[in-house]
This record gives C-alpha cells, sequence and structure tokens, in this order.
C-alpha cells in the first residue's frame, strides 16, 4: 500500500542520454506500458550528454514541480550500469524519483525540503516478478518496471528498500558565495546556444548593476534577450531561474568559443 508521502497521479517523466537514434527510450515506454497501461509518459530529455548525470540532476530538479504531485520520475544515466551500483528512490514533495546512485539525484536531493531516500533492494521485489536484468539496459529491466509499479500505486516507494545512509555527490560543485561575487560554471547548453549556468538568480542580492564575467568576457545582467541588437550578447535570468549567458538571435556558445564547465563569475553591484 502506498503511505502517506505519496499518491501516484499515474504521470512518469523520463529523463536519459539515450539519444532518439535507436529503440531505447522507446523500448522503456514500451516496458512501462506493459505494465501499467494507463501511465502517463513525458519525456522530459533524451538529449543528456553521454554519461554526464549532473546534467540530467540540473534539469530534474528545476522541472519536477511543474509536473502533478505524484509523479514517478525516471533518470537513466548510467556509465556503472551492470557494476555493483546501489539505484535510489528519493521521495520528495509528493514525487517520486529513480535513477543509479551516481550523483544525479544530488541536486533534486540538496533542494527538496526532507527528502526520504531508499536504496533499491532486489530481496524486497521479488514478488513484482522483475525481468532478469541485463548488464546494460537496466533502464529496460528494472527502472522502467519499478516505475510501472509506483505509478500504478501497487507498491510504496519505501518498500523498495532500507534508508539510504550515504549518497553519491553530486559530480559538479554547488555555487561559490564570497563577497561580491557568486562563482559557478556552465551546466549545460540549450537548443539556442545559450550557456546555462548552475547560479541561481536568488544567489544574487540585490542584481540590480550585476555584471557577469565568461571567458575574457563580462556581460552585463538584463532582463531579456531584446534589451540587447541582435548579435551582441548579454546575461540574464532564464525561465529556470538561474544565470544564462545568450547572444540575440545568435548562438552564444559558437561565438564565445565556451563550452559545458566553463567558469561563470557574476559580480554584484
Amino acid at each position: 500500500m502506498i503511505g502517506p508521502g505519496f499518491s501516484p497521479s499515474g504521470v512518469i517523466t523520463l529523463t536519459t542520454d539515450f539519444g532518439q537514434e535507436g529503440p531505447f527510450a522507446a523500448v522503456m515506454k514500451g516496458r512501462i506500458l506493459a505494465r501499467y497501461a494507463a501511465a502517463r509518459l513525458i519525456d522530459i530529455t533524451h538529449e543528456i550528454p553521454v554519461h554526464w548525470p549532473a546534467e540530467a540532476g540540473f534539469w530534474l530538479a528545476r522541472s519536477y514541480r511543474y509536473f502533478p504531485t505524484g509523479s514517478v520520475h525516471v533518470a537513466v544515466v548510467d556509465p556503472g550500469v551492470g557494476t555493483n551500483r546501489d539505484i535510489l528512490i528519493v521521495e520528495a514533495e509528493g514525487h517520486v524519483f529513480l535513477a543509479p546512485d551516481n550523483g544525479l539525484l544530488a541536486a533534486v536531493i540538496n533542494r527538496a525540503p526532507s527528502p526520504r531516500m531508499y536504496v533499491l533492494d532486489a530481496r524486497r521485489v521479488t514478488h513484482l516478478d522483475l525481468p532478469a536484468a541485463s548488464a546494460t539496459f537496466h533502464g529496460r529491466d528494472i527502472f522502467a518496471p519499478l516505475a510501472a509499479e509506483l505509478a500504478a500505486g501497487r507498491v510504496a516507494p519505501d518498500a523498495l528498500g532500507p534508508p539510504a545512509v550515504d549518497v553519491v555527490p553530486d559530480w559538479v560543485e554547488e555555487p561559490v558565495v564570497s563577497r561580491g561575487q557568486i562563482t559557478g560554471v556552465v551546466i549545460t547548453i540549450d537548443h539556442f546556444g545559450n550557456l546555462i549556468s548552475n547560479i541561481d538568480a536568488e544567489l544574487i542580492n540585490p542584481p540590480t548593476g550585476a555584471s557577469v564575467r565568461v571567458g575574457t568576457h563580462t556581460l552585463p545582467l538584463l532582463r531579456t534577450y531584446g534589451d540587447v541588437s541582435p548579435g551582441q550578447y548579454l546575461a540574464l535570468v532564464n525561465s529556470f531561474g538561474v544565470i544564462e549567458i545568450a547572444r540575440a538571435e545568435q548562438s552564444a556558445a559558437e561565438g564565445l568559443g565556451v563550452g559545458r564547465g566553463a567558469p561563470i563569475v557574476v559580480h554584484c553591484a
């Protein structure tokens, strides 16, 4: 039976590094629907850079609150698939998250109030008749069936294993706040070539008069892309509440030659 903290909505989101060239994401969906045909499946993204759980965690931590309470969020960026790495189940704010214990869920755990964390114990799920797990596709063989059972309300998060004591930290350090500045990194690059940092706008107080340095460029912190002429660079707070470097109507990533992991420094007035 489902405990008091989680009431499933039937929504399951998927975040992976599988891309769209093969059948992997579709096969996960098929496995879910075979167990729970009424599931509502939503792709957050399958374009996470391969083997880079930090970016998956960044997007998941900043996306899940837009989904109905009771959603199950499955994230599979798993360079350690087939090894003895653990599988985490995290319950937070009425949502449940399933992911490898490789730092992927660290951002969710750090940002959510009072998360509850469990480690999957295979002995506790024998009654679910999970298929024999392959050495290379746990998304299909473990994560998808468990997500279906959780979303259908046939198993509770805390029934899947004991509480987690230690979890793997995020691969990317949290921004460093010092007198007059905040230092972070480019965590991802979007379809438009915008450089998205891990610096939350709430760290900048006050934002008026702030500037942002990336590489050898220092840019004003403005409100929106239209505040500069086409081709000019700027910094702004994007729709997910983090600092972004953009180039109006062009790609900031290409123009600046900057990629993931590049340092970004916000100078406060």
